[in-house]
């Protein structure tokens, strides 16, 4: 796919994960809005930022200057608290530039044994930013949270990253073991798209 994107009350994300555009789709969907995923020519977008917000306008910002349409960016990390929140930007490229989530995976279980975290010092959170850039205007963040501890091991099938290690206290089940729609209601990106939906420039995409 080259050149502009089809538009019509559609917006493109600006990501090449694909159980983020999953979790997008399904959430806009209700707003009547297509979230389109990111054209084969898309340039590649290095986060060089020390932030989620940095990270997520640099995506944003630059898919929207190749398309001209509005875009939708999201930066979101795992921060441990016992590892001085850690992993946090590096989320994703935690076990190296190119690690599955496998093996980001193992290396935060093997952090958190070296830490002699388990089972009573794993505290975390899931920490989500989203930048929305449209031609000719400011763009807008907005950003969620979601609370919770870490597991000694995996449990759960869905989701992607480290879904299946984290575990929502309250619920005391992991977000790899929830459906989408429950994910949608109760997940760090979730939290942020709520607030997503009531910026006035999403709605008149």
């Amino acid at each position: 796919m080259s050149g502009k994107p089809r538009m019509a009350k559609s917006i493109l994300l600006a990501t090449r994960n694909p159980g983020k555009l999953r979790e997008f789709q399904e959430y806009l969907s209700s707003l009547s809005i297509e979230v389109l995923p990111l054209p084969a020519d898309a340039p590649e977008v290095e986060e060089t930022g020390d932030t989620f917000a940095e990270n997520a306008r640099l995506k944003a910002e630059t898919i929207m200057q190749r398309y001209l349409v509005p875009v939708l960016a999201d930066d979101s990390g795992l921060e441990v608290d016992v590892l001085g929140g850690a992993p946090g930007v590096w989320s994703a490229r935690y076990a190296g530039q190119q690690a599955t989530d496998e093996e980001n995976n193992a290396k935060l279980l093997a952090e958190l044994y070296k830490a002699e975290a388990f089972p009573n010092c794993t505290s975390a959170r899931f920490i989500a930013v989203l930048a929305f850039a449209s031609p000719g205007r400011s763009t807008e963040f907005v950003s969620g949270t979601c609370e919770g501890k870490i597991l000694a091991s995996p449990r759960g099938t869905n989701g992607f990253g480290y879904d299946p290690l984290f575990c929502l206290i309250e619920m005391e089940r992991t977000l790899a073991e929830l459906t989408v729609a429950e994910k949608n209601r109760v997940s760090h990106r979730a939290k942020a798209l709520e607030s997503l939906i009531s910026l006035p420039a999403l709605r008149n995409v």
